[in-house]
């Protein structure tokens, strides 16, 4: 994807390294993401869908673009049992800002990601022996977090544009070219280090190849 402009989709990916361990489970979790899953009963095939609206944490992007920190996210999600854990589906729909690969101008957007989750339920055998990709549930509690940050950083254009055909800056003046127009250029300027080559008669040289 390379415009941020409109909406973008991408599934999530498997869980962050430790989020197993038992520092995980035990921090502070951001409190918009995390959802009690006490009313949903354990019997394989239960659901239950929930819409929220949280805030964005923070760091959630890199480079250019980026989701800022405390914006509004609205997180549409279905959480299934299943016999191993629970099974969360969802999308979240949050506004993205940075700035433009080519010219540097301000990129203001909204993005949409959509994920799928399997977080495990917890047990001694499962701790011992868990992959560091698999998430699991904090008692009753699920944070959401890493999977809504896996799947925006995914969707996230590595170089983000204010438009498709945005032509960027003049390299000699950093122009807006877009502002300058067609018609822009540095008429006969050259880079002081080839000018030299400008005093060469290269069609003397091609004549005397062809008459030797």
């Amino acid at each position: 994807m390379s415009n941020v402009n409109g909406k973008s989709v991408a599934h999530g990916v498997p869980g962050s390294p430790g989020a197993h361990s038992s520092a995980h489970r035990s921090r502070d979790l951001s409190r918009d993401f995390v959802f009690d899953m006490r009313s949903l009963s354990r019997q394989a095939g239960s659901f239950r869908d929930e819409t929220r609206t949280a805030h964005a944490p923070d760091g959630v992007g890199s480079g250019l673009v980026l989701v800022p920190a405390g914006a509004e996210v609205s997180l549409d999600l279905r959480f299934e049992a299943v016999s191993e854990g629970v099974l969360v589906t969802g999308s979240a729909v949050a506004p993205v800002t940075g700035e433009c690969a080519r010219c540097l101008d301000p990129v203001t957007s909204t993005m949409e990601v959509s994920f799928q989750e399997l977080y495990l339920y917890e047990s001694g055998e499962q701790d011992e022996e868990a992959d560091d990709e698999e998430r699991f549930l904090d008692g009753d509690q699920l944070d959401l977090e890493p999977a809504f940050r896996d799947a925006v950083v995914l969707a996230l254009p590595l170089s983000p544009l204010c438009r498709e055909d945005c032509p960027g800056l003049c390299v000699e003046c950093g122009v807006h070219l877009a502002e300058a127009g067609p018609d822009h250029g540095h008429g006969e300027d050259v880079d002081p280090r080839w000018a030299a080559l400008r005093q060469l008669d290269v069609s003397d040289q091609s004549k005397d190849r062809q008459e030797s």
